[in-house]
């Protein structure tokens, strides 16, 4: 089983960890503070468990189908169009998707925003072009979304939890899921 790369609990992590401090203190937010949806939110899913992939209709009208996932890496991305970390992530997170999908590579975005047509205008206004769907009480039964925001969490070849994180994530950081392909 392949694990977490060194670069998320390293020397980035902690840049990233520091920098997301100093923002929130910057704006008045206490250390620590995190972006949470309604309702007791899960925990982030531990490395090595099973992750589920909910069927899902896309914001382009295709639909998401679990099937399709077998035996690819699946980079599942919870995101909003006013979270201000989700901003600088995002764009990360495209590059790798247009990166490395002839290679495999999913990307399914989750954005948690209150309408499709926000979520669907932010991506289309920076040219996100990474596959996205809205957080729907179908979907979260079978794939509950974490604490905070942006939630990053990969899910291997075999289905199974290979990097999970919470918050922003240093450019660096985004690139090493591609050793997951």
């Amino acid at each position: 089983m392949k694990t977490r790369p060194d670069s998320l609990n390293g020397p980035a992590a902690a840049r990233r960890n520091a920098l997301i401090a100093g923002v929130a203190a910057t704006l008045g937010l206490p250390v620590g503070a995190q972006i949470a949806a309604a309702g007791s939110p899960a925990p982030l899913p531990a490395l090595g468990s099973v992750l589920p992939l909910p069927e899902v209709v896309l914001l382009d009208g295709r639909r998401y189908m679990p099937v399709d996932a077998a035996g690819r890496v699946v980079v599942v991305y919870w995101w909003a169009s006013w979270c201000p970390f989700c901003a600088l992530q995002s764009p990360l997170i495209d590059r790798l998707w247009r990166k490395h999908q002839a290679q495999g590579l999913q990307v399914l975005g989750l954005s948690i925003d209150r309408s499709a047509e926000d979520a669907s205008r932010y991506l289309a206004q920076r040219g996100y072009g990474f596959p996205t769907a809205m957080v729907t009480p179908a979907a979260e039964r079978v794939l509950p979304k974490p604490k905070g925001l942006p939630i990053t969490v990969v899910r291997g070849r075999d289905g199974r939890v290979v990097a999970a994180e919470a918050g922003q994530m240093f450019p660096e950081d985004v690139e090493q899921f591609a050793h997951f392909l």
